[in-house]
């Protein structure tokens, strides 16, 4: 039996603090532009399936309950209680909060009291840069306020993140820009941006990228799809990690799925470079031990992360838990019933994805 007793979701988001009926609920459940197939809803899907299966007997239900039953029984215990009972139940005993995302979301502090579990922040770049410049009013003093900003960030976040910076490939530019290219884009930015809205040209995302490298901190890159028809060019992301090595700062590889293969081929080659597995999980449900495994086959076992990735839904912690939790037990138990692995190696693998090495990458206690 393989166990993980402590699990660090090295990505996510907070959880919505509002009521939702059966349609917004769903809109959480699945990414999408439009509603579902007509007839069905997007329950019906393996994040769908799986939130059915683990999550009801977290509120006093029987697994695979219809989802007009558990949404009842949500109502019924209100937004707060169910909260804590779903966070409480997935084993997750620290959260890394990515905080860039707009609405109405409890914050890192919010998030780690309902779970009764640690937390810490994650800086988004695109949003400190918006930050800073609703604040800054010449190209001078954005610039100098966004590396202290950078810098103050540092002292008291365990990573950045970019979300934006990886879909331009001449962000990943192997070199930062000059000084003449950034105050050109920033310039550019400043004149045309309206409040709310991020850093869209190439430079002065490098130029974000860049500084935040500079800092030390672990830097997260979304590595996988990115807005619908879009994806991240593996070619300038090589060039990226490439021309980061040696520099004293790791990078962290998010959502890889359904490229894995290729974060987990940069996380084997690369010292400094991580691969995460757990949203992958999330989105494949039944069929999470598989692209576990395919992670395993490339990536170093002290290079790769568990996280949920999770936004909005508390449920979507406690399937990225099981999930990851089963599906690493089904793939190592396997190799341990074959004889190719030893159960205390199995055992010790398994600490490392789960816990061991988020907390040697982020500095955790």
């Amino acid at each position: 039996m393989i166990e993980t007793p402590s699990l660090v979701d090295q990505y996510c988001h907070g959880v919505l603090r509002t009521e939702l009926g059966l349609g917004t609920f769903e809109a959480q459940l699945a990414r999408t532009e439009g509603p579902p197939a007509p007839g069905t809803t997007l329950f019906d899907t393996q994040t769908g399936f799986a939130v059915r299966r683990w999550c009801p007997p977290l509120l006093g239900l029987e697994p695979h309950c219809p989802p007009a039953r558990y949404l009842a029984r949500r109502r019924e215990l209100g937004v707060l209680e169910a909260g804590r009972r779903l966070l409480r139940g997935s084993g997750i005993t620290a959260y890394l909060v990515d905080t860039g995302l707009p609405g109405d979301l409890t914050g890192p502090t919010e998030l780690g009291l309902a779970g009764d579990a640690e937390a810490h922040e994650i800086v988004r770049l695109e949003q400190l840069a918006e930050q800073v410049a609703d604040t800054s009013g010449t190209v001078d003093s954005f610039l100098a306020n966004l590396a202290e900003s950078v810098h103050a960030a540092a002292a008291h976040a365990v990573a950045f993140t970019s979300v934006d910076g990886v879909r331009h490939g001449p962000a990943l530019a192997p070199e930062p820009p000059g000084p003449g290219e950034v105050r050109g884009a920033a310039g550019r930015w400043l004149a045309a941006r309206r409040v709310g809205d991020g850093p869209s040209d190439p430079v002065l995302l490098r130029h974000l990228l860049w500084i935040a490298v500079a800092s030390g901190r672990p830097l997260q890159l979304h590595a996988g799809l990115a807005a619908p028809g879009t994806r991240v060019d593996p070619v300038p992301l090589t060039d990226f990690v490439r021309a980061t090595a040696g520099l004293g700062t790791d990078l962290v590889l998010l959502h890889g799925y359904p490229y894995h293969r290729h974060a987990a081929h940069l996380a084997g080659v690369f010292p400094h470079v991580y691969a995460d597995c757990g949203a992958a999980l999330t989105r494949t449900g039944a069929r999470a031990a598989t692209v576990l495994a395919e992670v395993l086959e490339l990536a170093p076992f002290g290079k790769i992360l568990f996280s949920s990735g999770a936004r909005g839904l508390p449920e979507l912690h406690v399937v990225g838990a099981h999930l990851f939790r089963e599906a690493l037990a089904r793939v190592l138990g396997a190799w341990v019933t074959e004889g190719a692995w030893s159960p205390d190696d199995a055992q010790r693998v398994a600490g490392l994805i789960a816990s061991g090495n988020a907390g040697r990458v982020y500095g955790l206690a």
